[in-house]
C-alpha cells in the first residue's frame, strides 16, 4: 500500500451516519457534550461516547474537559472546510428532496459555518469585497488588497492583529448550499463577529441559522456589498 495521507480513514470517519450527524452539529462552532451530540445523532450515551473516541483519535474533533464534563468541538477550521465540502457534494449529488420549507431557506440565506457567515449573505459579502477592489482573489486563493487593512481599520477590525495569528487571513470556502465560496479564515471570523455584537443578526436558538434585523441586513450590505452602479 502506498504511504501518505489516509484518505480512506478520514472518509470512514465521517461516513457513518452517527458521526456525520455529530460533525453537522459541530459545524455551528459550539462545543458540545457527549448527551447532546447523542441526541443529535440519535444513539445511546455510550455508542455516542464510543464514536467520539474515534472521531478524535482521527483527529477530527478536540475534548475539553471542564469539571465533571468533557466538551467536543471540530479540530480546527480545516476541518469545518472540509464538512462544508462535502455538504456541497452531498446537496449536488445526493437523492432530490422535497421543496425545503423555511427553515432551510433561512439556513440557505444565512448561516454560521463553523465562526463565519456562510449562504447568501457570506456569498455576497466575499463578492462586494472582491468587486470594491478590497479583497483580490489570486486563483484559487484570496488576499487582501492595499485598500483591505485601512478600509477594516475604519470599521473597527485590526488587520494587523489577525496576521499575528496561525490561520490565513482570507480564504475561500466552498458554500454547500450557494455553491460558490464565502469568505474563511480569521477575517471572515471578525466580520461574523463584528455582525454578531453589534447586533444587527442574531443566531437561532438550537441551529446554525442567522437571522438579520432588516436595519442590520441593511447596514451589513452598506458596508461589504456591492456598491450599486
Amino acid at each position: 500500500m502506498k504511504a501518505g495521507t489516509d484518505l480512506a480513514l478520514i472518509g470512514s470517519l465521517v461516513g457513518d451516519p452517527a458521526r456525520a450527524n455529530m460533525l453537522a452539529a459541530l459545524m455551528g462552532g459550539t462545543a458540545l457534550t457527549a448527551s447532546e451530540l447523542a441526541l443529535e445523532a440519535g444513539v445511546t450515551l455510550p455508542t455516542a461516547s464510543a464514536h467520539l473516541s474515534k472521531l478524535a483519535d482521527g483527529g477530527l474533533t478536540r475534548v475539553t474537559r471542564q469539571g465533571r464534563h468533557r466538551y467536543y468541538r471540530l479540530a480546527d477550521h480545516q476541518v469545518a472546510a472540509m464538512l462544508e465540502s462535502i455538504m456541497g457534494v452531498a446537496s449536488a449529488l445526493g437523492p432530490k428532496k422535497v421543496l425545503p420549507g423555511p427553515r432551510d431557506a433561512g439556513m440557505r440565506d444565512a448561516r454560521v459555518c463553523y465562526d463565519h457567515l456562510a449562504g447568501t449573505m457570506g456569498v455576497a459579502l466575499l463578492d462586494g469585497l472582491c468587486a470594491r477592489g478590497i479583497i483580490e482573489r489570486k486563483g484559487e486563493r484570496l488576499e487582501l488588497s492595499a485598500r483591505g487593512a485601512p478600509f477594516f481599520a475604519g470599521i473597527g477590525i485590526d488587520v494587523g492583529a489577525l496576521r499575528e495569528g496561525r490561520r490565513p487571513v482570507c480564504r475561500a470556502c466552498l458554500d454547500w448550499s450557494v455553491r460558490r465560496s464565502h469568505l474563511a479564515g480569521s477575517l471572515g471570523a471578525a466580520i461574523y463577529d463584528m455582525a454578531i455584537s453589534a447586533k444587527w443578526a442574531r443566531r437561532e436558538e438550537g441551529g446554525r441559522a442567522i437571522r438579520f434585523t432588516p436595519k442590520g441586513k441593511e447596514t451589513f450590505s452598506r458596508l461589504f456589498f456591492a456598491e450599486a452602479t
